[in-house]
């Protein structure tokens, strides 16, 4: 190992500097100045469990040439975090705001659970409609829907086509919760969309946005488009032309996955062909994002980064991210700032026009300079999370954190350079890409248990990206300030809201559907449209009893 890893203190030394011991109790003040242009339109396209590996200026072996031409001629965030799983990533990116600061820390938002982002927070597209802007989401929703005030189009959308919950049949639009709780997930606006069967997900949405893009009139009003694939989650389906160029791969499951990616990267040129030919390009700034780290058990890989999808090593939370846009000022570049996914709630805000410095509770920071021009990033640390409720690790303790933090619950804070992480932070697996056909067992267990005793880890990320040095125990100095990091912004945190499954929920009590169930008088015949004709049509209901099914339950109820 050599000499800086162990001494590099990151960005100008910050710790050593005493950056850690400023009063910095004050919320993010975030302003940005008014754009020289006119208010562009901004197109937001997020996939789903896409891992860092797995675009093709990261991976010859997957094939996205439109991905890697737009980010080729934009900006490369290559230094960009997202959350370990979807719906934290999503809450964020909405909000522009910490989980520990939205009571959604623990886990995701589950299909049966009456919880939805806070009704006092002010989502991103809702400050958008006020800068002038048409608003439109189409895709994976995942943040709640057990009211009609949860709904996109209640949260700031004018219009919403797409799957509420979290993972959907990219066909049949069937969703399953659990062994027998499966119904049909995909919604115009707030009505059911029955019908659409046989058409898969990532052709039906991108074809929603060209009809957007066709029918608004680029010189009247900007537009907000937030395309959330629900490519490329599992199950791992695609049609088979895309399948076909990867045939020689000998795992299925990647040779699945890598179709799904390339049926995404189609997708995108279609969604940039549409921008050119109806007007909106040349004023037009598109965002490229992924929700989370990949899953390798199905076809994902973050090789070479530690993790996976759910953990809070590099590979659960370091995504894959660029910007392109002809407003960009330094283009065809590769950045190495400081990004988080909330970030984009006030980068978006002051882009269009707005002036967010006195919105109080911001965790983002305006990154427009910083990506346009390759100014300093403002940013210069990041609360991955914490979590109370999550397993508490046997072996953690107060007494390990010198005092100042329990190291049994699961948390991690990057500060400059360096990175802590407590509690249980997931399997640390180095899985390299499953290109093998009979791809063996035991290497899920390559390294999985050799720190079962530890309960604090420590990484100067910038010199080992790749997490393999644990620098805890010789440096107990930056060890104790990440620690009173953790410490403080636990004083700052809201309580965990993460309420007990809804019986009424269940789809076969909602026209086999999966919707709202709990709001008094409102009429839900006009919500579920068809439900006569749905009992005549007998719903087929979840018989998948897997393995597959029943890991990714698994993997979903915090046995990651």
């Amino acid at each position: 190992m050599t000499a800086p890893s162990l001494t590099a203190l990151s960005v100008m030394s910050l710790l050593s500097l005493g950056y850690l011991s400023q009063d910095w109790t004050g919320l993010n003040q975030v302003e940005h100045e008014q754009p020289s242009h006119p208010r562009p339109h901004i197109i937001f396209i997020m996939t789903d469990d896409q891992g860092f590996n797995d675009i093709g200026y990261h991976n010859r072996d997957i094939h996205t040439p439109t991905l890697d031409k737009l980010a080729a001629e934009g900006v490369k965030l290559e230094n960009y975090y997202i959350q370990p799983i979807c719906t934290p990533s999503r809450s964020q990116f909405i909000t522009g705001r910490y989980q520990i600061h939205t009571g959604l820390q623990h886990s995701i938002i589950r299909s049966r659970q009456p919880s939805c982002l806070p009704f006092d927070l002010r989502t991103l597209p809702q400050r958008l409609q006020e800068a002038g802007y048409a608003t439109h989401m189409v895709g994976k929703w995942h943040l709640g829907f057990y009211k009609r005030d949860c709904l996109p189009t209640r949260r700031g959308f004018h219009t919403y086509f797409g799957s509420l919950t979290g993972s959907v049949d990219y066909y049949t639009y069937k969703s399953c919760d659990g062994p027998g709780i499966c119904g049909y997930d995909l919604h115009e606006g707030e009505r059911v969309a029955w019908g659409q069967g046989g058409r898969y997900s990532t052709h039906l949405y991108t074809q929603r946005v060209r009809k957007i893009l066709a029918a608004h009139d680029p010189s009247s009003q900007p537009l907000f488009i937030f395309l959330s694939f629900q490519a490329v989650h599992m199950p791992l389906q695609s049609p088979r032309g895309y399948i076909y160029p990867y045939r020689r791969m000998g795992n299925v499951f990647r040779r699945k996955y890598a179709g799904m990616v390339s049926a995404v990267d189609e997708a995108v040129r279609n969604v940039t062909y549409a921008l050119r030919k109806y007007g909106y390009y040349k004023n037009s700034v598109i965002i490229f994002s992924t929700d989370n780290g990949g899953q390798p058990l199905f076809g994902g890989s973050n090789w070479p980064l530690r993790g996976k999808k759910g953990t809070y090593w590099e590979g659960g939370v370091r995504g894959i991210g660029f910007v392109h846009s002809p407003l960009l000022r330094r283009r065809k570049r590769v950045s190495k700032a400081l990004v988080h996914i909330t970030d984009w709630y006030p980068t978006l805000v002051g882009l269009a026009g707005g002036n967010v410095s006195w919105m109080d509770g911001l965790d983002g920071y305006d990154m427009w300079e910083t990506i346009s021009n390759g100014k300093e990033s403002p940013r210069l640390e990041i609360l991955h999370n914490i979590d109370p409720l999550y397993n508490a690790a046997r072996h953690g303790s107060l007494k390990n954190g010198y005092g100042i933090w329990n190291t049994a619950v699961q948390a991690a804070v990057r500060v400059g350079d360096w990175k802590l992480l407590t509690g249980n932070p997931g399997h640390g697996d180095w899985i390299p890409p499953q290109i093998l056909g009979n791809f063996p067992e035991s290497w899920w267990n390559l390294e999985r248990h050799t720190e079962e005793r530890k309960s604090l880890w420590l990484y100067n990320v910038a010199d080992d990206p790749y997490e393999r040095y644990d620098l805890a125990e010789r440096r107990p100095d930056v060890v104790k300030q990440l620690l009173a990091r953790l410490a403080f912004y636990n004083r700052t945190a809201v309580p965990v809201r993460y309420p007990s499954e809804d019986p009424r929920a269940d789809p076969r009590r909602n026209g086999g559907a999966w919707g709202p169930w709990e709001g008094g008088e409102e009429n839900w015949e006009a919500f579920y449209l068809r439900k006569s004709k749905v009992k005549k049509r007998k719903p087929k209901f979840c018989k998948m009893k897997s393995f597959f099914r029943r890991l990714n339950i698994r993997m979903m109820s915090n046995k990651i």
